[in-house]
């Protein structure tokens, strides 16, 4: 394709190894670890994603004649809504009742990753808006040429949320739950900045799961071996077979997230009775500490809290992270100092009758997503956002 007399490429590739680490992680940057080759592509090599998972890369890559990168998208054909957490099964059976083919869709996101972070990733340049509007095209460009339902971009950056609704696509709203560091000196001061009734009962739960002989082993870096792993391995199992029956990551894929990019992998491992019971996985952003995975074989009252939300709170502020970021689901994180932030998707739907249907659903949605954000705020523990001592 030619821009203003330009002659740009437009590539979709399989694989993320057909992509330059290099070239893909100049435009992904450095302070999201999810769009990393690295990442991205112990995905694809670890069997998580491809063959038949359901997600089959298709990452979008846009060069400038010098064969530059200078834009690119993490891009998947899905045959299904699995691993996503922007749920639209509703809209599929919805389409399919009515004769229509919903899958395969594109789904443009980090596989089994509800983080906000880039999708639109750009080079720095001072042309890069430009280049942002042109991947927005072009992503629309790529759905009709694959003849596909629809076009999905989930957790994104205001700035990439406005670039796709100005190519077509619906937005759609949400909330995760994220910790915001203070400028906290210590956890004694996080807790010193909340009503005294919710304070007494953050200590009360650390303290019973010391009492239960519980111990917390944070690593990160080389103190992470095979055994750990192994362990975690068995705990993300048990949840999995718990909730959906199939863990979406293979046993593979944390040997290689450790071999690559281990000094950004949080794992906090519980101990009790001289073995290992629960895990939480975490990864480690320039600025931000984002929880991910959690398992567990063992039924402590308030381990989770533990290992999930209150390890990670002493991590981030013993490194100087902004914010810990905990995900969806569990209005039980307000309590504990996660408060409600809105997030967006982006949403392109071929057939016009069904956009039409999706779009009047979204306004209705839209509304009561940020009554509940406002509901739960208004339940803030810290003093200084209404609650006293």
């Amino acid at each position: 394709m030619a821009d203003d007399g330009e002659r740009i490429e437009a590539r979709l590739l399989g694989r993320i190894a057909d992509i330059p680490a290099a070239e893909w992680d100049a435009c992904a940057g450095t302070g999201n670890p999810f769009v990393s080759h690295r990442f991205l592509s112990a995905l694809e090599e670890s069997g998580s994603v491809g063959g038949d998972s359901g997600w089959i890369p298709r990452h979008l890559l846009i060069e400038d004649a010098g064969g530059k990168a200078r834009a690119a998208a993490p891009l998947y054909l899905k045959a299904h809504s699995y691993g996503e957490y922007v749920f639209d099964h509703g809209w599929a059976e919805a389409y399919e009742r009515a004769g229509g083919q919903y899958y395969p869709k594109l789904q443009l996101s980090v596989p089994f990753t509800p983080v906000p972070g880039p999708r639109l990733l750009l080079r720095p340049a001072e042309d890069a808006g430009r280049y942002r509007d042109i991947l927005a095209a072009t992503l629309v460009a790529a759905a009709e040429q694959l003849k596909v339902s629809s076009l999905h971009a989930t957790f994104l950056p205001a700035e990439d949320a406005a670039a796709l609704a100005e190519v077509g696509f619906l937005l759609r709203r949400g909330y995760q739950f994220h910790w915001q560091n203070r400028g906290y000196g210590s956890f004694e001061e996080f807790l010193g900045d909340l009503s005294s009734r919710k304070r007494k009962a953050i200590k009360r739960e650390r303290r019973e799961v010391a009492e239960a002989g519980v111990t917390l082993l944070p690593l990160t870096g080389r103190d992470i071996q095979e055994k750990h792993w192994d362990a975690f391995f068995h705990h993300y199992q048990a949840i999995s077979d718990r909730k959906w029956g199939t863990p979406y990551l293979t046993r593979s894929f944390f040997s290689l997230l450790s071999e690559r990019m281990a000094d950004q992998v949080l794992l906090v491992l519980a101990e009790a009775g001289g073995r290992f019971v629960a895990g939480a996985l975490n990864l480690i952003g320039s600025e931000r500490l984002y929880g991910r995975n959690w398992g567990a074989t063992q039924e402590i009252p308030f381990l989770h809290f533990e290992a999930c939300y209150y390890q990670a709170i002493e991590f981030a502020i013993a490194r100087g992270l902004k914010v810990v970021e905990a995900g969806a689901q569990g209005e039980h994180k307000v309590q504990r100092g996660y408060l409600p932030v809105e997030t967006v998707s982006a949403h392109w739907i071929a057939d016009r009758g069904l956009r039409s249907a999706v779009a009047n659903f979204l306004k209705r949605e839209t509304a009561a997503v940020r009554a509940e954000i406002g509901m739960m705020a208004a339940e803030s523990p810290f003093k200084q956002d209404g609650c006293g001592e």
